[in-house]
């Protein structure tokens, strides 16, 4: 999949979405409009959960200031 933002996969996704729920496409094409609703919200899991990862990043320290500290990508 050629999707770098997470606004264009979310996009993608909910115009999947309008097609299934419109009820108008065959067996195979509902087969393959899912599977390619599948893999855009996998790919906006994984970016959500990143941005999570780097919100938390955010550390709060004794005195109450805020400090950050690396983000390092999981593999």
């Amino acid at each position: 999949m050629a999707v770098e933002k997470f606004e264009t996969a979310l996009k993608k996704l909910e115009d999947v979405v309008k097609k299934l729920e419109g009820g108008e496409l065959s067996l195979e094409d509902s087969l393959k409009a899912f599977e390619e609703g599948v893999k855009y919200s996998a790919f906006c899991s994984k970016k959500l959960n990143e941005a999570e990862r780097r919100v938390e990043l955010l550390i709060k320290q004794r005195d109450g200031s805020l400090a950050t500290r690396p983000f390092e990508e999981e593999e």
